[in-house]
């Protein structure tokens, strides 16, 4: 995930304590579904709970990656880029 923007993200990780929430939690919830498709996961996680999952997962994603575009964008405004 971002792996083009991995110093940003680096960055963001130590600066921003919004993007650190997101990004723990989307790490989290990565390795719960990864745990599920691999049967490794809660025996109870029915379909539609790992459908759920999987488009929060998604959402936090987007989340970071508006995050992630508006740091470049105020990068390029002060010249840091």
């Amino acid at each position: 995930m971002f792996e083009h923007e991995q110093d940003i993200v680096d960055t963001l990780l130590s600066e921003d304590s919004n993007f650190q929430r997101l990004h723990s939690k989307h790490t989290e919830l990565n390795r719960q579904v990864d745990e599920a498709n691999t049967g490794a996961g809660a025996p109870s996680l029915d379909e539609r709970a790992l459908e759920e999952m999987k488009k929060k997962k998604l959402q936090l994603r987007d989340q970071m990656a508006a995050i992630i575009s508006e740091y470049k964008r105020a990068a390029a405004a002060s010249g840091r880029d």
